[in-house]
């Protein structure tokens, strides 16, 4: 979308703006055209033009330098009296005034109409917190869409992406009448484990913030609505004392916020930022003790505005914060807000604090305090910035419904795309994912999760009674869970994984308590394990209960019962990014219904899962490997049967104890079938090796067989020391392409079923087996495998004995038993299998029958009804 220089006349593809009804005329700007042909700004200049004689008024000058709320989903007597007769010029909505869309649109037009005919020169500045994941004022599942939170964004890999994301985002805002988002967030996470912000903040990296921060920028305001940037100087390394009325404090130099913090705002004002929200936190270092930045002329005038050259609107944090008004008071801070370079006050909720504040900058201003050329700084200010994003045709005839509507299709397909790509896996070292693969149909499957209360931009949180009161500033900072939901939040979690999976699905949660006797009876009959944890750096309880269970689980995996675990990050993916304990570990950066439904899919395979953590850790992973082509060889009996022996050996030997190996008896000839069918097809082989040719020694075999137009790989393994190395891989390849090449083929499949050889993928353990899945359908198998197969072939007769009480069984039964070798009594026989069993161990024993030196065939006969039974 083309924009043309602040200040001018501009439409857009959804919108066209009139020249305000009171001129403001805006002064030039220095600009740079960008790859997109988007222009933008250098640097704002205070507009230098002769104000409308009506801001000459003290009272109207004031009311234009306040941002308010007020509660309720309409319009009260409190805010008409504060717009009608003080002239407020700008309102903040919060979730508490926003109940849908339509109603959304209605308040808005309503307030709007309000301001103009109280004879407001201009139209109301209306704003709203729309970070999507969790923080959204506006929740409506009809016709606003939900999109992940800025580090899900930035999990994507995305910049595009970004833009895409607040560019629909700001167009549903626009659609309902809202001018000015309280965004983008571009505060650092320097220490992210532990700060509250969260998964709000982009991430770690100074400049990978401001990418995502300014993309996110440009799509806004190219959707026509204005952009607050957001926490200045930053909530990103924020220390706190622990009473409910200590600030956060930012204990970093100057330098060091130069250096990391204040890069994203930096970049964000050369770049055309309108406006910015200055912090209420405290600052203690050598060059400077300020008990509140949104107070302090140091921060405002002197960092903000001198250092960093941003001329635009801007805005304290809200004073009613128990701290300030505790140490401060309303009409006091009110005065060293405005005297620290604060163009609009936010005052967020109570009717009398607000007129506190209101007489408060009135006495400033009369004592001498403030100067009246201070007021018509901030007055041009924002007088610019609603110039840019309003006009009374627009304010008083929002698109609407109407346009949500048309809007909708295109944002949902979007929201998808955009959750999809932030779904990420940080570790699957058990190779677990997806589920499909790795849990069968009977298996239970377990989902533990925590007691957390549901998000704003939920559906949830229209059944869960809304707390009466405020909140102090201290519970906003730690998210205090006092009002639990329980399984409520994460119940239609629960049955979307159920429904995923067609099987059983067990759910209970968990909490401070830890584990109890039930979530014991549930982990052991439980195949597999989801937890879910939610900031479980803050939440320690979580913390705990997780690596309880991942004990408990790796206790009962090694007793040989099968116990996958996997555990999910649905806010903070610090929670155990760097527990290598955790050996599969996903992050979804928010818990909404859209992020869960995502979870599901990707959990089940649907799509593969493409994000990666932002910032530092992304940096920090190790970059794969390129992956190694090896030389690939034709099988040479005369030259690799002994070191192909010597290879089976090594595997067998490197077996863990007690476990079955799949190629225990094995010999070279037993991947050689030399066959010729019934109808006088011969089976046909290639096999394949990589071998170290100067030793002669084996890396790895690979057996293919092509038989009735089907291509079967029969054996692929590879030397224990030697894996990881792509030597599989190089083999498969080969097999596959040698397959491929065949005249007649049809399909591939793994394994067959005629004598020496093997069945598909071995099953004997349980985690290697899903390894080895995992495997074969990253290289394009489809491996669902509705049942299990069991081999009961002896791979070397000559050295097997019978077990232990097996032939005193036998002689106990009023059985009779003879041998059949050769092609007499062959009908007989094969009639028999043919009704019992498949094609393929018909071909079995016809094999055997043709082959009289080296085959017999058992038969048990009861005494009873003579009926024999082919053995």
């Amino acid at each position: 979308m083309h924009r043309e220089l602040e200040g001018e006349e501009r439409s857009g593809a959804e919108n066209v703006r009139s020249t305000p009804s009171h001129n403001v005329t805006s002064t030039s700007v220095a600009a740079t055209n960008d790859k997109a042909g988007r222009v933008r700004g250098v640097k704002m200049e205070a507009p230098e033009e002769e104000l409308d004689p009506l801001w000459q008024d003290l009272d109207w000058a004031i009311g234009a330098m306040f941002f308010m709320g007020f509660d309720g989903a309409e319009v009260t007597p409190q805010i008409r009296t504060l717009i009608e007769d003080h002239h407020l010029g700008s309102i903040l909505l919060t979730t508490k005034n926003l109940k849908s869309a339509q109603q959304t649109a209605n308040l808005v037009q309503e307030l709007q109409t309000i301001a103009h005919n109280a004879g407001h020169p201009v139209p109301l500045l209306i704003a709203l917190d729309q970070e999507n994941g969790g923080v959204n004022s506006l929740f409506d599942e009809d016709y606003i869409c939900q999109f992940p939170s800025a580090m899900g964004v930035a999990a994507t890999g995305s910049t595009d992406l970004a833009y895409e994301v607040a560019n629909a985002t700001g167009k549903e805002l626009f659609a309902v009448g809202i001018n000015m988002i309280m965004g983008p967030v571009l505060d650092v996470l320097t220490n992210a484990r532990y700060q509250p912000l969260g998964v709000r903040a982009t991430g770690d990296d100074p400049q990978e913030v401001s990418q995502y921060g300014i993309a996110a920028m440009n799509g806004y305001k190219d959707a026509g609505i204005t952009t607050c940037g957001k926490h200045f100087p930053s909530y990103g390394n924020l220390d706190f004392l622990g009473s409910s009325l200590d600030m956060p404090i930012i204990t970093e130099t100057l330098e060091q916020l130069s250096l990391g913090a204040l890069v994203p705002f930096r970049n964000a004002i050369r770049e055309g930022l309108d406006a910015m929200m200055v912090g209420g936190c405290a600052i203690a270092n050598a060059g400077m003790n300020v008990m509140h930045a949104c107070l302090s002329d140091q921060v405002v005038d002197d960092l903000l505005r001198n250092d960093l050259g941003f001329n635009g609107v801007t805005i304290s944090e809200c004073l009613e914060m128990d701290a300030l008004s505790h140490d401060i008071g309303v009409r006091g801070g009110t005065v060293m807000a405005v005297e620290a370079g604060c163009d609009l006050v936010l005052l967020c909720r109570s009717f009398v604090v607000q007129q506190e504040a209101i007489s408060g900058l009135k006495l400033g201003i009369e004592n001498g305090m403030i100067s009246r050329e201070r007021i018509d700084i901030s007055l041009k200010r924002i007088l610019h910035l609603k110039s840019k994003c309003t006009s009374w045709q627009q304010a008083l005839n929002p698109t609407g419904i109407t346009q949500l509507a048309t809007l909708h299709p295109t944002h949902l397909a979007l929201s998808t795309k955009a959750y999809d790509k932030s779904i990420t896996i940080m570790r699957d070292k058990g190779h677990l994912l997806p589920l499909s693969n790795t849990l069968y149909p009977d298996e239970e499957l377990l989902l533990l999760t925590p007691l957390v209360k549901p998000l704003p931009a939920s559906a949830a949180t229209k059944t869960v009674t809304e707390s009466q009161g405020v909140p102090t500033e201290h519970d906003k900072w730690i998210h205090r869970s006092s009002i639990m939901s329980g399984e409520g939040v994460f119940r239609e979690l629960g049955r979307s994984l159920a429904r995923q999976r067609h099987g059983k699905l067990l759910h209970t949660s968990y909490t401070a308590n830890g584990v109890r006797p039930v979530h014991e009876n549930l982990i052991n009959r439980a195949a597999a394990i989801i937890i879910i944890t939610a900031d479980a750096n803050r939440n320690l309880y979580q913390n705990g209960f997780t690596k309880h269970v991942a004990m408990m689980c790796s206790m009962l995996s090694a007793g040989g019962k099968k116990k996958s675990l996997i555990v999910v990050s649905v806010s903070s993916p610090y929670d155990f990014a760097m527990d290598k304990a955790i050996g599969t570990y996903v992050c979804t950066f928010d818990f909404t219904e859209t992020a869960m439904s995502a979870l599901v899919r990707a959990l089940f395979g649907e799509f593969v899962p493409q994000g990666t953590l932002p910032g530092t850790l992304r940096k920090s992973r190790k970059v794969q490997k390129s992956r190694q082509h090896w030389l690939v060889e034709g099988w040479n009996r005369d030259r690799d049967h002994r070191p192909l022996l010597a290879l089976i050996k090594t595997i067998e030997k490197t077996s863990p104890p007690n476990q079955f190996c799949p190629l225990a008896g094995a010999t070279a000839a037993s991947f050689e079938l030399s066959i010729t069918t019934e109808s006088g097809e011969t089976i046909q082989e290639a096999h394949y090796v990589v071998r170290n040719s100067s030793t002669q020694a084996l890396f790895g075999f690979c057996s293919t067989y092509c038989y009735g137009g089907i291509g079967m790989i029969g054996a692929l393994f590879v030397d224990p020391a030697k894996r990881n190395l792509s030597i599989g891989h190089s083999l498969h390849q080969r097999a596959v392409r040698g397959l491929l090449q065949k005249p007649g083929i049809k399909k591939l499949q793994l394994g067959l079923g005629l004598p020496g050889v093997y069945l598909g993928i071995p099953m004997s353990d349980l985690s290697e087996g899903a390894r080895l899945k995992r495997w074969f359908a990253n290289n394009g198998w489809d491996i669902l495998t509705p049942r299990l197969l069991y081999s009961l072939t002896i791979r070397n007769l000559s050295n097997w004995q019978p077990p232990e009480g097996l032939l005193p069984s036998i002689q106990r039964v009023s059985f009779a038993f003879d041998l059949i070798h050769g092609r007499e009594n062959s009908e007989t026989v094969l009639e028999h299998v043919r009704s019992n069993a498949g094609p393929e161990v018909l071909e079995l024993y016809r094999l055997a029958l043709d082959d009289p030196k080296n085959c017999g065939i058992v038969r048990a006969k009861s005494p009873v009804d003579a009926h024999w039974s082919v053995q």
